[in-house]
């Protein structure tokens, strides 16, 4: 089989699937702009986009001519290709960058699977959930042009695909018909419970678990992770658990939302906000870390928080629970899809500090009585989301049926 991945960045949410089928001996090639990481056995092709000249235009125009850019721009890359004599059997990408729009006008007849990760609601979903934000899409108008991808699906895929049943439901019912849920997997052979890891602090410490640590990981520390409502709830955690270290992970930059003030981060402004509040001497902040030190953080943690507003449901959810922490995650549908209230983890008010102190506080002072809710985490994960047991079988029937021009099960 012969499968083109197309992705903004390589290799996006197909690292595992890209691998297993280069693995099996299929030509996997990926036409990107720009490489985050390479795959063995992966031909990688990439391709530029122009930018547009400065003009006068509707304020929605540079949205929808940055996917017309990015969709010729990708048919161009796509026409150099199958004029190498590449033909796929099968295009898979992401549907929300533009990428997809005029591939099946290079190779017709070639079955195009899309990823929908996301369809832009005016309520209901991450926009207007925490009043303390405005909303980087202004009106119910914009957020249609946010959806002009997905509404072009009906075209432009013959089939999509979603991780999480939430997010499939938040699409027009016309494109549910057409779309399976299927999770890109988690590796629980490499996210897994270890009693005896340690974690290097930047301080120097070594922490271990029988340590008291406190941990929160995010691509980026921002409001749509609910970085600022954690960071109130630690002056009680600390006050309280006066043994607790806190281990923060994440960027400066910003991966969801609308940006903070010039010149700060939303982390410089949440320890200016608490000021003598927070004790730095037990708050660690280690930036953005190697795989391999975050999976170790996750083995020592006694309490894990993975906060969201109603957007997409992180991979480091899935591989906390994974890795057996005892989890506290946001009362949002996202969250709730994975985590049962007190049978795999904890659910709390994400916009309530005082509602995240408690439920930190009662799960540390309450460890070790809470070691069935961690083996429950992690079963969850072997029994849903596991990478080679549940994800990549379903996975490659959904390939092998689009190929064979069979319809996919909805799940």
């Amino acid at each position: 089989m012969r499968v083109l991945f197309v992705h903004h960045q390589c290799p996006g949410q197909y690292p595992h699937l890209a691998r297993h089928l280069a693995a099996r001996g299929h030509t996997v090639r990926f036409l990107t702009q720009s490489i985050g990481a390479k795959i063995p056995g992966v031909t990688i092709t990439v391709y530029s986009v122009e930018s547009p000249s400065p003009s006068q235009s509707h304020p929605y125009t540079p949205e929808i001519d940055r996917l017309l850019r990015v969709g010729t721009a990708a048919a161009e890359a796509g026409e150099r290709l199958r004029g190498d004599g590449f033909v796929p059997d099968l295009i898979v990408g992401h549907n929300g960058f533009g990428e997809l729009l005029f591939l099946r006008d290079v190779w017709p007849g070639v079955p195009v699977l899309g990823n929908c990760e996301f369809y832009y609601r005016a309520s209901g979903a991450d926009v207007g959930f925490d009043p303390e934000f405005d909303s980087i899409f202004n009106s119910p108008a914009a957020l249609r042009v946010r959806n002009l991808p997905a509404l072009f699906a009906a075209d432009t895929l013959d089939w999509a695909h979603v991780a999480t049943r939430w997010q499939k439901s938040l699409h027009p019912e016309s494109l549910q018909a057409r779309m399976t849920v299927v999770h890109e997997g988690i590796d629980t052979r490499l996210h897994r419970p270890d009693d005896t890891a340690t974690f290097r602090l930047p301080n120097g410490r070594v922490l271990d678990a029988k340590d008291t640590v406190v941990t929160y990981v995010a691509r980026n520390l921002e409001p749509y992770r609910g970085f600022h409502t954690f960071m109130r709830s630690l002056p009680a955690v600390l006050r309280r658990c006066p043994d607790a270290e806190v281990v923060i992970v994440g960027g400066d930059g910003v991966s969801y939302g609308a940006p903070p003030a010039p010149g700060r981060s939303f982390r410089e402004e949440l320890v200016a906000e608490l000021g003598k509040r927070l004790d730095g001497t037990r708050v660690h902040f280690t930036g953005q870390i190697p795989n391999a030190a975050y999976r170790r953080l996750l083995q020592v943690s006694s309490a894990h928080v993975y906060l969201t507003v109603p957007f997409v449901l992180g991979w480091s959810c899935l591989e906390a629970m994974a890795s057996g922490c005892l989890l506290i995650g946001s009362r949002t549908p996202p969250v709730e899809e994975v985590i049962e209230d007190g049978v795999n983890g904890f659910l709390v008010d994400m916009l309530a500090p005082d509602d995240i102190a408690e439920q930190i506080v009662g799960a540390l002072r309450r460890r070790k009585t809470l070691a069935p809710l961690r083996a429950a985490a992690r079963a969850t994960v072997l029994n849903r989301y596991d990478l080679k047991t549940r994800a990549l079988p379903r996975w490659d029937t959904l390939l092998e049926d689009l190929v064979a021009g069979r319809t996919p099960s909805p799940d």
